[in-house]
C-alpha cells in the first residue's frame, strides 16, 4: 500500500468523538500504544509494538515545543486498530498530528486530568495492565483510532508546545516518561535551546548529553550512547545570563529529617567568559620500569608528547621517568615553546624500559618542584605495576602525597594493566582533587590519557571553598551537612560542578562560592535559593546522594585495608569487632536497601532467596564483602572493576535506574531485581514489589491489609498516592507491598488470589482483610465506559 503523509486536523478537548474505522472481521480490538511506557496489546491479539521514539525539542525563552515521531510495527497478519496517548505537562497545547497511513480522517484530543484519568483507569481495567498508573494525575493527548496494515510499520507523529517551569533562575524542561526497567525503546532526543540572553548553564540530571554551543544564546544537546534506552523522565535545566546568577539548586524535601535533600550545580559564569582560563603548569612522571616494555612505554611516550603539543602558549610543563631512580628532563617545569617541545620529544625518544617502579619517590619529586602561584599545578601519574622499590608500603606513600604537597598539585594518576595497587592509585589522587583512569589490557594509552588532558582545558575556577551564611550575613555550618564530595573539585570550562548534601530547617539557603579565577586572583559569587520550590519530584537528589556518599564509605573502607610492608591483616571476625568497620558496613547496607541503589558489594539485596527481613545476616553478608573485595583485592583485574566503579560513582552526575556497574570480570553489569520509582525503591521477590522502606525500618514484611486489582479500594489508593505525586508505586507489574499513611498494604496483581493469610484474617474478622472488589468482578463495570472510549 502506498504510503503518504496527512496533515490531520487538531481537535482541542472538549471534542466531538473522533471517526472510528468500522469492524470488520480484518480489525482487531484496539491496541494502545503510550510514547512513555510502550505497545499496550490485549492479550492473544497481534503484537503491535513500538520500535522506536524520535523527539525533537525546541525552547524559546520559555516556551517549549515537542515533536515526537513514533514508529509502529504491526507483526502480525491481520490489520490492527490503534490509539495513541500521551501523557503530557499541565498546559500543554496541540500543534500537529500526522501519520503515514490510508486517506482517514483522525483526529488529536486533549483530555484534561479527571478525564485522563477515568480513560487510564478504564484502560487499565481493560488489559489487566498496571502500567499506565505511572501516568495518573497527567493530562493526556488521545488520538482516535487508526489502522497499522499487517506485517507493516507506520510513522505516528504529534506535536505540542508548553511553558516550561522556572524554579529561580533555572528553567526546567520535562518530557514526561516511564522509570520502569522493563522499557527499552531506544528514544532519540534532541534539543535546540535560543534566548535573547547568554545561555549560562545547561543541564541534565536524568541523561548523558552531548552539548554544542552555536553561540551565547544558542545551545543544542543530544543524548549520547546508552541514555537513548535510560528509563525515567527527561529533564533539562538551564539559566541565562539575567542577573548574574549562575548556580541553581534542585531541593528534596525530607520531613523526618526536618530538613531535606540538595544538588547544587554551577557553570563557568558568564563575566569569566572573555578571561583567560588560568594557565597550567603539567608534570608528566611516566613510569620506565622493565614492565613497561613491549609497546606500553611507546604508547605513553606519544600520550606525554600529545599532551605537551596540546598545551597553550605561556603555560609550563615537566617530565619526570622513573623505574629505581627518578630523572627529569629539567630541574624545574619549561616554558611551552617551540624549543622546549623539541626538548621534551629527544628527551621521551631516548627513555629505555628496565629496572623496578619506585612510585614513592617519583611522587615525591613531582610535589616538591617549585610550582608559581599564578599557574594551577597538575601531575598526570602513569605505572603499570606495584611499588617494588624504595618505601613500598601504602600508607608511607599516601601520607608522602597529603604531607609532602605545599603547591596544591591536582594528581590525575593513571593505572596501565591489572597488575597495579588500585586503592592506592585511588587515594593519591581522591587526596589530591584528581581521578584515577585505569587502561585495560588492549586499550589505547594514548586515547586514554588524550580523553582526560581535554577535559581539564581551563580551569576557569580552582581552590573552590562553599560557604553558608544565614540571614544576617554570619557564616554558620549547621544549615548543610554530609557534603558530596567533601573537597570540591577545579571548575573547567564545559564541565558543571555538581555538589550534592543535606540541609536543616524550611528557611532560604544563602551560599558563597569562593576560588581562584583565570587570572590568579580570589573571586567568590554568592547565591541564594529559596526552598519552597523542594518537592518530591526531586527524588533523583537524594539518590545521587547516596550514590556517592556509598563510594565514599566503601572508599574508607578499602583504605583500612592499607598495610605496611611485613603486617598482618586482621581477620574479618576482628574487623566485625571493629566499631568503625562495623559502622561504615552497615551505613553502606541502610543507604543501599533505603535508596535502591546498589554496587557489587550489595547486589545480592535483588537476588531471588535472599531474605530481605533477616537485617543480621544480610548486614553480615556486606561485612564479608567490603573485607573479601574492597579490602583483600588491592590489586589484579577484580580490583581494578572496583576502582572504576568508585571513580564513577564518586562525582557521578545523573539517575542509574539500572544500578550499573563492573563486575570482577570487568563486565558492565546491571540490577533488574531494583526499581526505583517516584521516591521509593522496591526489591522483587517471585512476582511481589516489596517497598524498601519495610525493609530498612525492620517493619516487617507482612501487611495490614490487602487491596484487589480494579477494586474501588484500588481507585481510591490511586487517587491518594496521586496526591502525594507517587501513583507510579502501583504501577509496578505484580503484587506490590507498600508502606502508605503508616499502613502495609499488599496491592494484588490482576487476577491474583488473596493470600491465606489475608483469607485466615478476614474470616476470624481481625487483623489483615481484603478490600474491594476482585478484578474479575469489577471488570465487568468497565465494559459499557470501555466501549465509550474505543469511540
Amino acid at each position: 500500500m502506498p504510503s503518504l503523509l496527512l496533515g490531520l486536523g487538531v481537535l482541542l478537548s472538549p471534542a466531538p468523538p473522533a471517526q472510528e474505522i468500522q469492524a470488520t472481521p480484518e480489525v482487531v480490538a484496539a491496541h494502545v500504544v503510550v510514547p512513555q511506557v510502550g505497545a499496550l496489546n490485549r492479550h492473544g491479539q497481534p503484537a503491535v509494538s513500538l520500535e522506536a521514539v524520535d523527539a525533537k525539542v525546541e525552547i524559546v525563552e520559555a516556551t517549549a515545543s515537542t515533536r515526537l515521531e513514533l514508529l509502529l510495527r504491526n507483526r502480525g497478519t491481520r490489520r490492527a486498530q490503534v490509539q495513541v496517548l500521551v501523557p503530557v505537562p499541565d498546559g500543554a497545547v496541540v500543534d500537529s498530528f500526522s501519520f503515514e497511513g490510508p486517506a482517514l480522517e483522525a483526529r488529536l484530543q486533549v483530555l484534561p486530568r479527571d478525564e485522563a484519568s477515568r480513560l487510564y483507569r478504564s484502560i487499565v481495567s481493560r488489559l489487566q495492565d498496571p502500567a499506565l498508573l505511572e501516568f495518573a494525575g497527567y493530562r493526556s493527548l488521545r488520538s482516535s483510532v487508526f489502522p497499522v496494515e499487517p506485517n507493516s510499520t507506520l510513522r505516528v507523529r504529534i506535536g505540542y508546545h508548553h511553558l516550561v517551569e522556572i524554579d529561580g533562575a533555572r528553567h526546567d524542561y520535562l518530557l514526561p516518561r516511564s522509570e520502569s526497567l522493563l522499557g527499552n525503546v531506544p528514544w532519540r532526543i534532541q534539543v535546540e535551546l535560543r534566548a535573547q540572553s547568554p545561555v549560562s548553564m545547561v543541564y541534565s540530571p536524568s541523561h548523558e548529553l552531548d552539548i554544542r554551543r552555536h553561540s551565547p544564546r544558542r545551545v543544542s544537546a543530544e543524548a549520547r550512547g546508552g541514555s537513548v534506552t535510560d528509563p525515567g523522565p527527561f529533564r533539562l535545566g538551564f539559566v541565562l545570563d539575567r542577573e548574574g546568577v549562575h548556580a541553581s539548586l534542585y531541593a528534596y524535601p525530607d520531613p523526618a529529617s526536618g530538613g531535606g535533600y540538595f544538588l547544587m550545580v554551577t557553570g563557568a559564569p558568564p563575566p569569566l567568559h572573555n578571561v583567560a582560563p588560568r594557565r597550567r603548569e603539567l608534570t608528566l612522571v611516566l613510569d620506565r620500569s622493565g614492565s613497561m616494555a613491549g609497546g606500553k612505554l611507546d604508547q605513553v611516550k606519544a600520550a606525554a608528547l600529545q599532551v605537551i603539543e596540546g598545551l597553550r602558549d605561556g603555560e609550563s610543563f615537566n617530565i619526570l621517568d622513573y623505574s629505581t631512580t627518578v630523572e627529569s628532563m629539567s630541574p624545574h617545569p619549561v616554558i611551552r615553546d617551540q624549543k622546549s617541545v623539541e626538548v621534551a620529544r629527544q628527551y621521551l625518544a631516548a627513555m629505555r624500559p628496565g629496572g623496578g617502579t619506585n612510585i614513592h619517590d617519583a611522587l615525591v619529586e613531582a610535589l616538591r618542584q617549585q610550582a608559581p602561584d599564578e599557574r594551577l599545578p597538575i601531575v598526570l601519574f602513569l605505572t603499570d605495576g606495584l611499588p617494588t622499590v624504595g618505601r613500598t608500603g601504602e600508607r608511607a606513600i599516601t601520607e608522602a602525597v597529603e604531607k609532602g604537597n605545599p603547591h596544591g598539585r591536582r594528581i590525575f594518576t593513571f593505572g596501565v594493566g591489572e597488575d597495579v595497587n588500585v586503592p592506592l592509585l585511588d587515594r593519591v589522587s581522591d587526596r589530591a582533587k584528581g581521578l584515577t583512569t585505569y587502561v585495560m589490557p588492549g586499550e589505547d594509552v594514548e586515547l586514554r590519557v588524550a580523553q582526560v588532558f581535554r577535559r581539564l582545558n581551563g580551569p576557569v575556577l580552582s581552590d573552590l571553598i562553599l560557604e553558608s551564611f544565614d540571614d544576617q550575613g554570619r557564616r554558620i555550618t549547621s544549615r548543610v551537612h554530609d557534603l558530596e564530595p567533601v573537597a570540591l573539585p577545579d571548575l573547567y570550562q564545559g564541565e558543571p560542578l555538581v555538589l550534592l548534601g543535606r540541609y536543616r530547617g524550611e528557611q532560604p539557603l544563602h551560599f558563597r562560592l569562593r576560588g581562584h579565577e583565570g587570572s590568579g586572583r580570589d573571586r567568590s559569587f554568592e547565591f541564594d535559593f529559596q526552598l519552597d520550590q523542594a518537592t518530591t519530584r526531586n527524588a533523583f537528589v537524594p539518590r545521587l546522594w547516596a550514590g556517592r556518599r556509598i563510594a565514599f564509605l566503601v572508599d574508607q573502607i578499602r583504605q583500612m585495608g592499607a598495610q605496611q610492608p611485613g603486617s598482618v591483616f586482621p581477620s574479618l571476625d576482628g574487623l566485625r569487632q571493629d566499631p568503625r568497620f562495623r559502622e561504615l558496613s552497615d551505613e553502606i547496607l541502610r543507604l543501599s536497601a533505603e535508596f535502591g541503589v546498589l554496587s557489587e558489594y550489595t547486589s545480592f539485596l535483588a537476588t531471588e532467596g535472599v531474605q530481605l527481613d533477616q537485617w543480621e545476616r544480610l548486614a553480615s553478608a556486606v561485612s564479608d564483602n567490603l573485607h573479601e573485595r574492597a579490602q583483600l583485592q588491592r590489586t589484579g583485574k577484580a580490583a581494578v572493576s572496583q576502582g572504576r566503579n568508585f571513580n564513577n560513582r564518586k562525582l557521578a552526575q545523573r539517575a542509574d535506574y539500572g544500578n550499573r556497574y563492573w563486575n570482577a570480570d570487568m563486565e558492565e553489569v546491571g540490577v533488574d531485581n531494583v526499581q526505583q520509582i517516584n521516591d521509593r525503591a522496591f526489591f522483587k521477590r517471585g512476582n511481589q514489589w516489596l517497598d524498601s522502606r519495610l525493609v530498612v525500618e525492620g517493619k516487617g514484611l507482612d501487611f495490614d491489609r490487602v487491596v484487589n486489582f480494579g477494586s474501588d479500594a484500588h481507585w481510591v489508593l490511586l487517587e491518594e498516592l496521586v496526591l502525594e505525586r507517587r501513583q507510579g508505586l502501583l504501577s509496578l507489574p505484580g503484587s506490590i507491598l507498600l508502606e502508605h499513611k503508616g499502613s502495609k498494604v499488599l496491592v494484588l496483581a490482576p487476577g491474583e488470589e488473596a493470600p491465606a493469610q489475608a483469607a485466615e484474617q478476614a474470616r476470624s474478622g481481625a487483623g489483615a482483610g481484603q478490600e474491594g472488589t476482585s478484578g474479575n468482578q469489577n471488570r465487568d463495570q468497565t465494559n459499557q465506559e470501555q466501549q465509550e472510549d474505543d469511540q
